[in-house]
C-alpha cells in the first residue's frame, strides 16, 4: 500500500472518530431555575417620553424590591431568568436586557441599572400578537429552564397589527407558557383616539392564558410602580409563601371571561376606521 493511501486512511479514521466523539457528547445542560420571566413592555406613539420613563423605573425599582427578592429567595432553585423586551407594531421588539438571572440584590440591581443606560424610543402601531409571539420565541433561546414560564406584558391598548391576538395567545399557552397582564388604563398620551373603555377585560379575555393567568390594571400612573411589584410577587411566590399572601389579601387576582366576552378584534376594528380622527397621530 502507498504510503499516500494509508496516510488517507489514517486521516479519514481520526476524523471519523472525532464525528463519533462529537454526535455522542451530551448537550449543554440548561441552568435550572424557578421562572424564567419575559417581561413585554408597550412603547407605541400613545405614551408620552415621561410615561416611558415611568415604566423603566418602576420596573427597575419593583427587580429591587425587598418584597420580589424575597419571593424570588423562596423558590426551590432562589433564583429567576429574566428578559426585557420594548415592543410596538408587529415587527418593533427590541430586547433591552437579554435573558439574566437574577439569584439577589446585585444581579437585580445590575437590571436595573441596565434599563437605566438608555432612553426608550417609541414606534408606531400595537401589535399584541407579535408581542407575544416574540416573547415565545425567546423562550426558545433562553440557556435557563424553568419550573415555570411567564410573559408578563403591559399595554396601554387594543391589538391593532398582525394576526388576531386570540390566536397568539393560544398558540402560546400551548407551548406551556403562562400569560399576565398590567392594562395600562391611565389615558395619558398624546392620543385617545384608540383607547377602549374596557381594555382590562379586554386583557382577561383577550390576552391573558395559561393555568393561574391573572392581570392587574392600572387606573393612573401613580399606581404603576406597587402594580408591578404586586405582580412579580404573584408570579414569584407559591401561594403559601407569606411574601405572596402579603401582596394578594388571601386571594390571586385571577381574570377568566365574563359572561359577555369582550371583542378581541376591537383594535382592528377602530384601526380600519380611523379616517374620523385622521389628525391623529396613529400609535
Amino acid at each position: 500500500m502507498s504510503r499516500d493511501r494509508c496516510g488517507w486512511r489514517v486521516l479519514l479514521g481520526a476524523l471519523s472518530l472525532a464525528s463519533t466523539l462529537f454526535l455522542a457528547a451530551p448537550a449543554q445542560a440548561a441552568e435550572p431555575v424557578d421562572v424564567e420571566l419575559a417581561l413585554a413592555v408597550d412603547v407605541s406613539l400613545s405614551m408620552s417620553p415621561m410615561e416611558l420613563e415611568i415604566q423603566r423605573r418602576g420596573y427597575a425599582s419593583a427587580l429591587t424590591d425587598d418584597s420580589v427578592l424575597k419571593a424570588i429567595a423562596q423558590g426551590a432553585y432562589g433564583k429567576i431568568a429574566v428578559t426585557y423586551f420594548e415592543w410596538a407594531g408587529s415587527s418593533s421588539h427590541h430586547v433591552i436586557v437579554p435573558w439574566t438571572v437574577i439569584a439577589g440584590r446585585e444581579d437585580a440591581e445590575r437590571i436595573a441599572a441596565r434599563l437605566s443606560d438608555s432612553v426608550p424610543n417609541s414606534a408606531r402601531r400595537t401589535s399584541v400578537s407579535a408581542a407575544l409571539e416574540f416573547g415565545a420565541d425567546l423562550f426558545a433561546e433562553s440557556p435557563f429552564k424553568g419550573m415555570k414560564r411567564v410573559i408578563d406584558i403591559s399595554g396601554d391598548g387594543p391589538n391593532n397589527q398582525g394576526g388576531p391576538v386570540e390566536a397568539a395567545r393560544d398558540a402560546v399557552v400551548k407551548q406551556g407558557i403562562v400569560i399576565n397582564g398590567l392594562p395600562l388604563m391611565t389615558s395619558g398620551g398624546f392620543n385617545g383616539g384608540y383607547d377602549i373603555r374596557d381594555l382590562d377585560k379586554y386583557y382577561a379575555d383577550c390576552v391573558i392564558g395559561g393555568p393561574g393567568a391573572f392581570m392587574i390594571p392600572v387606573n393612573d400612573w401613580s399606581q404603576f410602580p406597587a402594580a408591578v411589584r404586586r405582580k412579580l410577587v404573584l408570579e414569584l411566590a407559591g401561594p403559601l409563601s407569606p411574601v405572596w399572601k402579603a401582596v394578594a389579601d388571601g386571594t390571586a387576582p385571577v381574570w377568566r371571561a365574563q359572561a359577555t366576552k369582550s371583542d378581541c378584534l376591537i383594535g382592528e376594528k377602530g384601526w380600519r376606521d380611523r379616517d374620523w380622527m385622521w389628525d391623529s397621530p396613529p400609535r
